[in-house]
């Protein structure tokens, strides 16, 4: 444990790949000086509890004063997985869980499972077009992290998932008209699952992805 100041507590605890950093503070002011130190360390996860409105505004003052936007994006907010989460005690449990996602996420061979190198080396496969479909960005609440990998099949097979729902589907009618237009052999498209979307859709998630699709 640590009883300072956050800024000096904070230059005391080193950044890995390994380091999952969750900011809970008083006000937007502390989550700023928090983030904009934990931004310039190395990590496999930043989340940030607080309002849309209120992390927003975080990373637009930070972003104004020169933190990589890159990570700004990629900070999860709102934090933790939907689960309909109320009390203090659930609250951390969604914390946790969107934690242990992301951990396996990285676990996953940048995103290549064992199903997906298999089909791409399997010869009846090798026979067919096929579009392999890359989450490159993510904002907010996605269900699945930047790296996860699906590929489309031109019979409309698909090898894992970059989610499910309508997003989901979305991403596949795009590569099957890749696969039928010989040109375009790569394009990035973007998917959104704001909350006013995805209520639309009878989504639960509340962020957007960011997807490459390319011919294989």
């Amino acid at each position: 444990m640590i009883c300072e100041p956050f800024e000096e507590g904070l230059g005391k605890v080193p950044g890995s790949s390994d380091t999952y950093f969750v900011i809970v503070t008083r006000g937007h002011r502390y989550d700023q000086a928090c983030l904009e130190k934990i931004a310039e360390k190395e990590h496999a996860y930043i989340g940030m509890i607080g309002s849309r409105r209120r992390t927003t505004l975080v990373k637009k003052l930070l972003e104004e004063q020169g933190t990589d936007k890159a990570v700004l994006d990629a900070v999860y907010t709102p934090i933790g997985l939907d689960i309909g989460a109320e009390t203090p005690e659930e609250i951390a449990v969604s914390v946790m869980a969107e934690i242990i996602q992301v951990k396996h996420e990285k676990a996953e061979g940048c995103g290549y499972s064992k199903e997906l190198l298999e089909a791409l080396c399997d010869e009846d496969c090798k026979k067919q077009k096929k579009v392999l479909a890359t989450i490159i960005s993510r904002k907010g609440s996605a269900p699945r992290g930047v790296g996860t990998k699906m590929l489309i099949l031109e019979d409309g097979t698909l090898i894992d998932t970059i989610g499910g729902g309508c997003a989901e589907s979305d991403v596949i009618t795009k590569a099957l008209l890749m696969m039928r237009e010989e040109k375009v052999r790569f394009q990035i498209c973007m998917v959104d699952m704001t909350r006013e979307a995805a209520e639309e859709e009878g989504m639960v998630c509340g962020g957007r992805i960011e997807v490459m699709l390319e011919r294989v």
